[in-house]
């Protein structure tokens, strides 16, 4: 292979990771660019949004923090996509996660470690029941997916709601609130000084576990090529109606997981009265990171930098962090736009196959 087709094949390998970053960093000059019409000290207010997280242990460690439900909805969402499925009840499985979490934190004494790990798989057990529902109703009765977890996150949102209010709910607080958790129910921080728990690491081995799922195993196989193509993968002899169940069990699973990690590690109580908007960021971090379990740690560390960043900027100078809004925006409008940056795509694919045609017609 010449140096000149070689260089072609590597810019068409890593040609989705150069979107992402010329994304990225249109985003930002849009950004900058606001930021000098709208601000008194504009300077001031670039270099906090962009070096904000760095400039204390406390705030890169809230950097941390935020990345830990970010990468579970992130995953969630990114073995849905991955499969060709388009349910968004991940929401709806995080929320009871974290509901099933507390439930057990509150009502059921057990030892230390043990107790956080219980919770954690029996609210796993359930979230993945909860994320199989719109698959069942696609695969059983051609039900929209998308349609029917929408629906289903109000119904779920409003059962999590109930149980609250009928069983643990703290009549003596002055907000809507639980119960304070049984401290064996703790996760324990992983860091003095801060509130970065385990959660993180369960995340991160979560991401390595899933990433090695998709790419070394059967199942994982499956998933991909019903995603990729669904008739094809009929003809060839795959039950694509098995594959969407199970993937979005694993999936509903993760997002509950995620809940009740998030409970347990960050609060003493459950105080979610409105539903949280942790699915929705999902969508972010798994189109950030092309559905590949692999980049989503890096993906979550992104959004998470450019939040704690935007939300220091608004303290310290006149710009608002809802700033980052746009820059997300931006970021997700031109990573799914099919066409962006694609003539250079098709230039090296012409290039390549231009340059084979020649290699054998000079054999």
């Amino acid at each position: 292979m010449s140096k000149k087709s070689k260089s072609n094949s590597n810019f068409l390998k890593y040609f989705d990771s150069m979107r992402l970053l010329v994304a990225i960093l249109i985003a930002l000059a849009i950004t900058t660019v606001i930021i000098f019409s709208v601000s008194e000290n504009p300077i001031e207010a670039l270099t906090t949004l962009l070096l904000g997280p760095l400039q204390s242990k406390r705030y890169f460690f809230n950097v941390l923090e935020m990345m830990v439900p970010l990468m579970f909805t992130g995953l969630s969402l990114a073995l849905v996509f991955k499969s060709g499925n388009f349910s968004m009840i991940t929401d709806a499985s995080f929320y009871m996660g974290a509901v099933i979490a507390v439930f057990i934190a509150i009502k059921l004494p057990l030892p230390a470690v043990i107790h956080p790990a219980f919770a954690i798989l029996i609210a796993g057990v359930i979230g993945g029941l909860i994320g199989s529902i719109p698959a069942f109703c696609r695969v059983k009765f051609k039900a929209n997916e998308l349609v029917t977890s929408l629906m289903l996150n109000y119904v779920f949102f409003f059962s999590g709601i109930y149980i609250i209010n009928k069983f643990l709910i703290d009549r003596n607080a002055s907000n809507f609130a639980s119960l304070k958790f049984l401290k064996s129910s703790s996760l324990g921080n992983i860091v003095d000084g801060t509130r970065l728990h385990y959660g993180f690491v369960i995340a991160l081995l979560l991401c390595a576990a899933l990433y090695i799922f998709l790419t070394r195993t059967k199942w994982g196989y499956e998933i991909r090529l019903v995603g990729s193509n669904i008739e094809f993968a009929k003809y060839s002899g795959i039950k694509t109606g098995r594959v969407i169940l199970y993937t979005s069990f694993i999936s509903g699973a993760v997002a509950a997981m995620g809940g009740a990690i998030e409970k347990l590690g960050m609060y003493n109580r459950f105080q979610w009265a409105n539903a949280p908007t942790y699915a929705w960021d999902g969508v972010i971090i798994a189109t950030l990171s092309g559905n590949n379990p692999k980049f989503i740690p890096l993906a979550a560390f992104f959004l998470s930098y450019i939040r704690v960043g935007a939300d220091i900027m608004s303290r310290k100078t006149d710009v608002q962090n809802e700033l980052v809004a746009i820059i997300q925006g931006i970021i997700i409008l031109l990573v799914t736009a099919e066409r962006f940056l694609y003539f250079m795509k098709q230039r090296k694919e012409s290039q390549m196959a231009l340059e084979n045609a020649m290699n054998k017609g000079g054999k």
